[in-house]
C-alpha cells in the first residue's frame, strides 16, 4: 500500500441517535471489572444491570415498544464480570462472575420466557473470573481468565484443554486471534504475552506492553501478525500501541490520548480495520483506522457523547444497514439508556458498495473442538453482506439445546416458579436462587441467604390480584420525584478565600447549625472562620475574624443545644471549646472557653450526644473513644477494643449506644455506661480507604458507607440487634476516590450521600425490610463541591414542600440547596411528608443524669404552619372530565376523507362562498347620469 493512498473512510461521520431511538428506562451497573459491561449478537443485547448477578436482555431490533422491553436474567450469586455471545449462535451467551463460575445460557427469542437455569457450568475457579471469550472458528471452545490462571475450555466436556502458564500477577485480558490459532494476554505485571495453546502452555513471546499496570486491553486485527493494546503510561495518560508478533520487542507505532482514570476499551472491526476507543466514564469516542502496512493508527473521526459512557460494544457486521453505508455501529451503555451510534460513509448512489463491505465471517463454525485441538486451522466460510445474497446459513449450537415447550405447561406468568429459577422479569428481586437483589452482599452470600428467605418471595405463587403495576415494578418511594435546586444567588455567601480543603476524610470539612457555619482555613495556626447564615452576600477582601486554635484542625462540631458553642479537634490531641458571641464573630479569638486533654494521638472526629447536654464523644489515633463531661471539663468514660484506625462513630437516636466502623474491617456497638468493651461486633466494608456509619430506621438499623475490595463505593445496611450476621443488604453505587458522607433525616427516612469533590448527591429512602433501598431523584451540581451538610428541619420551607435544606461548600462560595417534592395541592399542609419532628435544640437530660444511668425521649412538635389544613383532611376534588378516547383521533382515514376534512376546515375559516360580496350591496348610479 502506498503511504499516500487516501483512505476510503476519510469522510466517515458518527451519527448520534435521536432521543426516540434511545433504548431508555434501563438501570445499568457501574461495577469495576475488566469486561465491557455490554455485548451484542445479531439478535440480542445483554448488559450489566444495577443489581449484582443480574443481566438485562433485550432484542437488538424491534418494533415500537418491543425494542424497549427489557427482561432480566439472574445469572450469578455475585457480580457479572464479563459476558460474551457465541459468534455462531445469536442466542448462546456465556457469563463469568465474581462467584468464580462460568455459565452458558440458551436465551429465547423476543417475547419468550427466559431459561430456568444455565445450560452448562464451568468451574469453580480459585478466584473470580475476570474475562472470557468464545473461540472465533470453533463452536465449543472458550478461553477464561481468573486471577493468574488462563484456561482454554472444551465446553461440551466441561473440562479445560490446557492452562496457560507464566502469569506473575492478575490477568486483565485474554483474547483470541481472528484465525483462532493464538491467544494474547495482558497482565498486571505489565507484560503482553502471546500463546499458541495447542503447542505448549508457556508463552511463545512476551514483551512489556505499557509502563503503568492499570487496566490493559487487547484487540487483534484481521491478521495473525498484528494486534492493538491499550493501557496507561507513567503519566497515567491513555496509550494505544500497534504490535507485530514477528517483531515483538517494541511497538510498531503508538499514540497518547487524554488523562483519565477509566480503562480504554478497544473495539476493533477486523474487516474494515476501524478501531473505536471508548473510555469508561468519559464523554467521547475516538475512531482510528489501523494500517499495519505503513504502520499507522490514522485518526478518522471523534464523537462527543451526551451521557457518561459505562460500557460499549460493536454490533456484528451482519446486522449493519449496509445499503445506508453504515460501516460501524457502537452500542453505548450509559446509566439509564443504551445509545446506538452509527458510523456512515457518505455515498451518492444507494447501492451495495463492495469496497466498504468485504465478505465477512459467516455463522457456521469451521470445525469441532477435537479437530481444532488436533491441529486443524480451517477457517470460517465467509459470506457476502450484499442483501441480495441473504438469508445467511443459520446455526444452532448443540452445547445448550433450545428448550422444547411442553404442551401441558402453558407460558403463563402467573404460574408458580420453582425456587431455583434464576429468571426475573421486570423485577429482578423475585424468583431466583441468587441473592434477590443488588442489595445482597457479594462477600457473604452464604450467610445472607437464610436470613432473607422469608422476604425474598422465592418459591411463592402470586395471585393475579397481586400482579398490579406496583408489584411488577416493585415498591417506590413517595420521594422518588424529589427535586434539588440551588437557591438564588442572594442567599449565597461568596468571595470565600483560603479554605482548608485537606481536612481528614473522617471530617465533613465544615459544620453548620441554624445560625452560622464554621469553616477551617488553610492559613497557619488552625484558623476557623465563623460566618452568619443570616448575612449572605459577598465577603470583604480583607482578612476575616477567626478562631485561632494554634494547630491544624482535624474536625469540628456545633453543640446542638447551644448554638454559640463550637468544639474543635486538633492534631495536638486536644479539644478546644469556643464561645461565639451572639452577634457573631467580629474579632479574632485566641483563647477558647475550655480545653480538653487526655488523648495521646491526633483526634479524628467529634460527636455530641443527641439528647444529653454537655456530653461529647471523640475518637483518636490512640485507638480509643473518650466521652467527656463538658460542664466539668473532664473525661468520664473510655471505650477500648479497636485494632486499627477508627473511621467513624455515631450515637444511637436514644443516646444509649455508640456504633463505630474501623479500618480493621469490623463494626462495633458499645453501651458506654455498661463497660469499655463492645457489646456486639460484625463484619464491615472490605475496602480500607475509609467508611462512615449512621443509625437509621428509628435506631433499628445501621447504615455504613464504604468501599469494597475493588474500590467501588457501596452502602451496607445492618440490623442493629444482629451485627454479627452481616449486612441485610449491600448496594453498589459507583467508583470514586472520596468516601460517601451520609446525611440522614429521621423524619422521612431519607439519606443524602455525596463525597468531597463529587458533583452528584444520591437520595435513598431506607427501609428495615426488603427491598431496603428505594432510589429517589439524585441532585447534580454544575461543579464539584468540597463539602455538603444537612441543616435542621426547622430551616425548611414547609409551604413549598421543602423536606430538606443543605449547604454546599464550593471553592469560593457557600450555597444553600433546597430539596422539594412536587405536589399539586400545595395550599394544604403535606402531613404525609412532614410528621412531627423532634425538638433537637432542647436537651432531654443533663450530663450528670445521663452518666448516672437515666434515659429519656425527645419532645415532638408539629411543623404545620398556622392557617394550613392538613392534606389528609382536605376535601376531595371532583374528578376531572375525561377527554375523549384517543381512538377517535387515531382511526385510520382514507386520503379522500382527509382531503374533504381539510377543504371543509378551510372553507369554514374563509366563510360561506355563496354569501354576497360587499361590493354587491353598493348602490350604483342611473345610466343617464353618465352623460
Amino acid at each position: 500500500m502506498s503511504r499516500f493512498k487516501v483512505s476510503k473512510f476519510r469522510h466517515m461521520e458518527a451519527r448520534l441517535p435521536r432521543r426516540e431511538a434511545w433504548i431508555s428506562d434501563i438501570r445499568a451497573g457501574t461495577t469495576t471489572s475488566y469486561g465491557n459491561h455490554i455485548k451484542c449478537s445479531c439478535s440480542l443485547i445483554a448488559f450489566n444491570s444495577d443489581r449484582p448477578g443480574v443481566l438485562g436482555i433485550m432484542p437488538l431490533e424491534g418494533q415500537g415498544e418491543d425494542k424497549r422491553h427489557v427482561t432480566h436474567l439472574g445469572c450469578h450469586s455475585d457480580l457479572v464480570t464479563d459476558l460474551d455471545f457465541s459468534p455462531f449462535d445469536d442466542f448462546l451467551l456465556a457469563t463469568g462472575s465474581a462467584d468464580r463460575m462460568v455459565k452458558l445460557w440458551r436465551l429465547p427469542a423476543s417475547g419468550q420466557v427466559l431459561p430456568s437455569g444455565p445450560g452448562l457450568v464451568l468451574g469453580p475457579e480459585d478466584t473470580q473470573v475476570e474475562v472470557l471469550q468464545f473461540h472465533p472458528t470453533v463452536d465449543g471452545v472458550l478461553v477464561s481468565a481468573a486471577g493468574k490462571a488462563v484456561k482454554v475450555w472444551d465446553v461440551a466436556k466441561q473440562q479445560p484443554l490446557t492452562e496457560l502458564a507464566a502469569h506473575r500477577d492478575l490477568v486483565q485480558g485474554a483474547i483470541w486471534s481472528q484465525d483462532g490459532a493464538l491467544v494474547g494476554t495482558t497482565c498486571k505485571d505489565k507484560q503482553l504475552r502471546i500463546y499458541d495453546p495447542r503447542a505448549k502452555p508457556e508463552a511463545s513471546q512476551s514483551t512489556q506492553a505499557h509502563e503503568n499496570n492499570k487496566d490493559g486491553r487487547l484487540a487483534w486485527t484481521g491478521t495473525q501478525e498484528h494486534l492493538v493494546s491499550t493501557g496507561f503510561n507513567q503519566m497515567r495518560e491513555h496509550e494505544v500501541k500497534l504490535w507485530d508478533t514477528r517483531y515483538f520487542s517494541s511497538a510498531l507505532t503508538s499514540l497518547t490520548l487524554d488523562t483519565s482514570p477509566g480503562s480504554l476499551m478497544p473495539l476493533l472491526d477486523p474487516d474494515s480495520g476501524l478501531l473505536v476507543l471508548a473510555g469508561k466514564g468519559e464523554h467521547q469516542l475516538y475512531c482510528y483506522e489501523v494500517v499495519p502496512q505503513q504502520p499507522a493508527l490514522s485518526p478518522v473521526t471523534q464523537c462527543l457523547l451526551e451521557n457518561v459512557l459505562r460500557g460499549a460494544a460493536l454490533v456484528p457486521r451482519r446486522a449493519l444497514a449496509v445499503m445506508g453505508c453504515e460501516v460501524l455501529r457502537v452500542l453505548q451503555l450509559s446509566d439509564t439508556a443504551i445509545l446506538p451510534i452509527s458510523y456512515h460513509v457518505p455515498r451518492k448512489a444507494v447501492e451495495f458498495h463492495e469496497d466498504l463491505f468485504p465478505d465477512t465471517a459467516g455463522c457456521v463454525p469451521a470445525s469441532k473442538p477435537h479437530t481444532w485441538w488436533a491441529g486443524s486451522n480451517q477457517q470460517v466460510q465467509r459470506v457476502s453482506l450484499n442483501p441480495a445474497h441473504r438469508p445467511y446459513p443459520s446455526f444452532t449450537s448443540c452445547l445448550v439445546l433450545p428448550a422444547d415447550p411442553s404442551p401441558d405447561s402453558p407460558d403463563s406468568p402467573d404460574l408458580a416458579q420453582p425456587s431455583e429459577l434464576p429468571v426475573v422479569d421486570e423485577d429482578p428481586s423475585e424468583g431466583f436462587s441468587s441473592p434477590p437483589s443488588s442489595l445482597i452482599s457479594p462477600s457473604t452470600p452464604s450467610s445472607l441467604g437464610p436470613s432473607l428467605s422469608s422476604t425474598s418471595g422465592i418459591g411463592t405463587s402470586p395471585s393475579p390480584s397481586q400482579r398490579s403495576l406496583q408489584s411488577l415494578l416493585g415498591p417506590s418511594s413517595k420521594f422518588r420525584h424529589a427535586q434539588g435546586t440551588i437557591l438564588h444567588r442572594d442567599s449565597h455567601i461568596t468571595n470565600l478565600k483560603g479554605l482548608n480543603l485537606t481536612t481528614p476524610s473522617e471530617s465533613d470539612g465544615f459544620c453548620a447549625n441554624r445560625l452560622r457555619v464554621a469553616i477551617p482555613l488553610l492559613s497557619s495556626g488552625g484558623q476557623v472562620a465563623v460566618l452568619e447564615l443570616q448575612k449572605p452576600g459577598r465577603l470583604p477582601d480583607t482578612a476575616l475574624p477567626t478562631l485561632q486554635n494554634g494547630t491544624a484542625v482535624t474536625d469540628l462540631a456545633w453543640d446542638p443545644f447551644d448554638p454559640h458553642r463550637l468544639a474543635v479537634a486538633g492534631e495536638d490531641a486536644r479539644i478546644r471549646l469556643w464561645r461565639v458571641p451572639q452577634e457573631g464573630l467580629e474579632e479574632v479569638l485566641t483563647t477558647p472557653e475550655a480545653v480538653l486533654t487526655g488523648h495521646t494521638e491526633k483526634i479524628y472526629s467529634l460527636r455530641f450526644h443527641p439528647l444529653a447536654a454537655d456530653v461529647l464523644a471523640s475518637s483518636s489515633y490512640d485507638l480509643s473513644i473518650r466521652i467527656w463531661d463538658l460542664q466539668a471539663g473532664v473525661e468520664r468514660l473510655r471505650l477500648q477494643g479497636h485494632q486499627d484506625q477508627i473511621f467513624g462513630l455515631a450515637w444511637s437516636p436514644s443516646g444509649q449506644q455508640l456504633a463505630t466502623v474501623c479500618k480493621d474491617g469490623r463494626l462495633r456497638i458499645y453501651e458506654p455506661r455498661s463497660g469499655p468493651k463492645p457489646l456486639q461486633e460484625g463484619p464491615g466494608p472490605e475496602g480500607p480507604r475509609g467508611a462512615r456509619i449512621v443509625w437509621v430506621c428509628d435506631g433499628h438499623c445501621l447504615l455504613v458507607s464504604g468501599f469494597d475490595s475493588r474500590s467501588e463505593r457501596q452502602l451496607l445496611l445492618y440490623l442493629a440487634k444482629a451485627l454479627a450476621s452481616g449486612p441485610l443488604a449491600v448496594l453498589g453505587l459507583d467508583v470514586a476516590p472520596s468516601i460517601l458522607l451520609p446525611s440522614y433525616d429521621p423524619d422521612t427516612h431519607l439519606v443524602l450521600l455525596t463525597g468531597k469533590g463529587d458533583t452528584r448527591v444520591f437520595l435513598y429512602e431506607l427501609l428495615s425490610e426488603a427491598p431496603f433501598f428505594l432510589e429517589c431523584n439524585s441532585f447534580t451540581s454544575p461543579d464539584p463541591h468540597k463539602g455538603f451538610v444537612l441543616l435542621p428541619k426547622t430551616e425548611c420551607d414547609v409551604r413549598e414542600v421543602e423536606f430538606a435544606r443543605c449547604l454546599r461548600l464550593r471553592q469560593t462560595s457557600l450555597e444553600p440547596v433546597s430539596f422539594r417534592l412536587p405536589r399539586v395541592r400545595k395550599e394544604f399542609f403535606q402531613d404525609d411528608v412532614f410528621p412531627d419532628t423532634a425538638v433537637s435544640w432542647e436537651p432531654v437530660l443533663s450530663a450528670k443524669a445521663w452518666l448516672g444511668g437515666a434515659n429519656g425521649q425527645p419532645r415532638l412538635f408539629s411543623l404545620q404552619p398556622q392557617g394550613m389544613t392538613p392534606v389528609s383532611q382536605a376535601p376531595r376534588e371532583a374528578p376531572a372530565q375525561r377527554a375523549p378516547s384517543s381512538v377517535l383521533y387515531l382511526e385510520e382515514k382514507s386520503d379522500q376523507q382527509k382531503k374533504e376534512e381539510l377543504l371543509n376546515a378551510m372553507v369554514a375559516k374563509l366563510g360561506n362562498r355563496e354569501d354576497p360580496l360587499p361590493q354587491d350591496s353598493f348602490e350604483g348610479v342611473d345610466e343617464d347620469e353618465w352623460d
